[in-house]
């Protein structure tokens, strides 16, 4: 609704179209600029002077009426009582106010201040600021699906900057196990347990683990908590090892998505240099490279780990140490990529922000291919011709509780002359990205059923929502909270 005055139609202020605080604070500019007490406006417009103050503090909504009086009595019009405030203080002293006011400051149960006329500036515009701060990092926090995917794209750019090797986790990692005097082999349970007793650490296997984590770890009481059962997704000493890597690598809590991300990968390199040191694990690969019989299978064996694990490994160290650029990939039988690396020039599906997670790989590439191999005890070998040229991979197919997933390595074809398995008769064709390789469906199989079909699409719930708000993404800090209460 609005009102004519004139020939101007002014917005309905009644109706709460202007914000009552910032109206108050413009009045008091005003009344403040022309030099006015209230007790004077009062006598001057008939208002009263506690009417008046409740206006200015935004604790009453200004009526038409009042503010064509004021007005008046300003000498100004109704478009400049309603325009911004133009003073920086009182513009401050509205953000501020606006701010504790805020579901967030409300949430963070924050004690809000008197702002009077007396405040120093610089006071206000430090509370200001603050909160300010406040939000942001909250924001940054709730990381949503495309925040996911640009910070998961900018640490692959990263770790393929310096293919995917991390000098000074290798170097604390060999600090430790010569510490607990590890010469060769697999890490066995004793020497695990040693590093973690080295560092002040007691273990707990509980039956109550929070769902949302793998380990807690109280810094409190040097406290580890792991699960009394394990997973079949993840390897019960990586899990420790990771846990201590964090500790071990100074992380403090994650400041962003990115943030997490990158502790995450330093965490998983950690365990994996633990587990396969760097100096026996180079010295394996370069005897089997010597032999021209590198193999992902043989890593694995010679340290007892999982052959993703092995996979993970020998993406570290082959580059740096055996001058063989390398990809890798895990993906699921549903044809979907949930990990990958490069540094060959191979090219991976991406979207539009560079990442290549929940992209669906070529139908004719290994890491798809194998699946269909009725040998499952075998890795599987195949050349693949594709526009950056060709490529030899090695693949195998494991269960986990989301479904089976295959682990790829992948070389050029100049580097295929190391692997035991070069000579495999396998060959295919892909001609990805252009859409007519694997995208779209025969013209046979289209002109039978375009327009006829009409799936219900499998969508996951966490591809549309944000992530949860807490430290660590994903995972609900009450509950974490609660758990080591009731363990403490």
């Amino acid at each position: 609704m609005a009102v004519n005055e004139g020939d101007r139609t002014i917005p309905a202020l009644e109706a709460g179209v202007f914000d009552p605080f910032s109206m108050g604070r413009h009045l008091r500019h005003l009344r403040k600029e022309r030099g006015l007490t209230l007790a004077q406006v009062a006598a001057e417009s008939g208002i009263a002077a506690s009417q008046l103050s409740l206006m200015e503090t935004g604790k009453r909504e200004a009526k038409l009426s009042s503010l064509q009086k004021l007005a008046r009595l300003y000498g100004a019009t109704l478009d400049e009582i309603t325009a911004p405030v133009p003073d920086r203080r009182a513009q401050l002293e509205i953000e501020l106010e606006r701010l504790m006011r805020s579901p967030l400051a409300q949430a963070r149960s924050l004690p809000p201040v008197r702002i009077s006329p007396r405040m120093p500036m610089d006071v206000l515009e430090a509370l200001v600021a603050l909160h300010r701060e406040l939000a942001r990092d909250v924001a940054e926090r709730i990381a949503t699906p495309e925040e996911a995917r640009r910070a998961n794209a900018e640490l692959r750019s990263r770790m393929r900057a310096q293919d995917n090797y991390f000098s000074d986790i290798e170097a604390e990692a060999a600090r430790l196990l010569a510490r607990v005097g590890y010469e060769s082999g697999p890490l066995s349970q004793h020497f695990i347990g040693e590093i973690t007793e080295h560092l002040g650490f007691s273990l707990h296997h509980v039956g109550d683990l929070p769902h949302s984590t793998r380990s807690v770890t109280d810094l409190k009481h040097m406290r580890i908590y792991l699960p009394a059962a394990s997973s079949t997704d993840h390897e019960p000493r990586s899990v420790l090892l990771q846990a201590l890597g964090s500790y071990v690598l100074r992380h403090s809590p994650p400041t962003s998505y990115g943030d997490f991300l990158r502790q995450r990968v330093e965490t998983n390199y950690f365990a994996a240099a633990l587990l396969m040191p760097e100096e026996t694990a180079v010295a394996f690969l370069q005897q089997a490279k010597g032999q021209r019989e590198l193999a992902v299978e043989d890593l694995r064996d010679a340290f007892a780990v999982s052959y993703e694990a092995a996979a993970h490994r020998f993406t570290n160290l082959a580059t740096k140490h055996l001058d063989i650029p390398v990809h890798f990939q895990r993906v699921h039988e549903s044809g979907i990529i949930y990990k990958a690396y490069e540094n060959d020039g191979v090219t991976f599906p991406k979207d539009n922000l560079g990442a290549i997670e929940g992209q669906p790989v070529c139908r004719f590439w290994t890491s798809r291919q194998v699946f269909d191999v009725a040998d499952k005890f075998n890795a599987f070998n195949q050349y693949t011709d594709t526009p950056n040229g060709t490529f030899w991979c090695t693949a195998r197919v494991e269960r986990a509780a989301a479904g089976y997933f295959s682990t790829c390595i992948g070389v050029t074809y100049r580097d295929s002359k190391w692997f035991r398995g070069r000579d495999t008769p396998e060959r295919s064709v892909s001609r990805c990205p252009d859409p007519n390789c694997c995208r779209r469906a025969p013209e046979e199989l289209t002109g039978r059923w375009e327009g006829h079909a009409w799936p219900s699409a499998r969508t996951h719930a966490h591809l549309l929502a944000a992530l949860p708000p807490g430290t660590f993404p994903g995972v609900d800090d009450t509950e974490v909270f609660q758990f080591l209460d009731s363990h403490a």
